[in-house]
């Protein structure tokens, strides 16, 4: 419960004002498989560890099942075979991020969060090859040099890809 604590004070960070009415954006970062992948705050809700997952039959696979979440039925997607990529073997890090994209409420499966941080949208660049990768829209290289890939939310919470 305390490690639910701390990354709920994750998202609970402000932002300064001067900030909000320009370019960057508070977004939550985390990996799933060999990627760096990062999500706007705005859509996520919490972050959970240790919840039991429902399988349900008839469901495509990248649908893990579904969660009750304080009686909330909420189904539960794996980042990974959403990608069309293979999934990779749960752990006690991988955690579910709950999200809200445009009043439709949904987990996903991610191998661990890192952190927030700011991204400045000006810096997002088109990923090469998009028609293979429908599910990421951008990346953008941190000043480290290391590559993070945007979350298209609307792929993300529609039937298909």
């Amino acid at each position: 419960m305390s490690e639910q604590t701390n990354n709920q004070e994750l998202l609970d960070t402000e932002v300064p004002e001067s900030e909000e009415t320009s370019s960057v954006e508070r977004c939550l970062t985390f990996d799933s498989g060999d990627l760096v992948l990062y999500i706007s705050t705005k859509y996520v809700i919490e972050i959970i560890n240790n919840h039991a997952i429902t399988t349900l039959p008839l469901m495509p696979p990248y649908i893990k099942g579904i969660i009750n979440l304080r009686g909330q039925i909420l189904p539960v997607v794996d980042i990974q075979l959403r990608m069309e990529k293979e999934s990779s073997n749960y752990t006690n890090k991988n955690c579910i991020i709950i999200l809200d994209i445009n009043s439709v409420s949904l987990g996903i499966i991610v191998d661990s969060v890192r952190q927030v941080v700011d991204i400045d949208l000006k810096n997002v660049r088109p990923i090469p090859l998009k028609r293979q990768q429908k599910l990421l829209d951008g990346m953008v290289t941190m000043e480290d040099g290391s590559v993070f890939m945007s979350i298209d939310c609307q792929a993300l919470s529609s039937p298909e890809l």
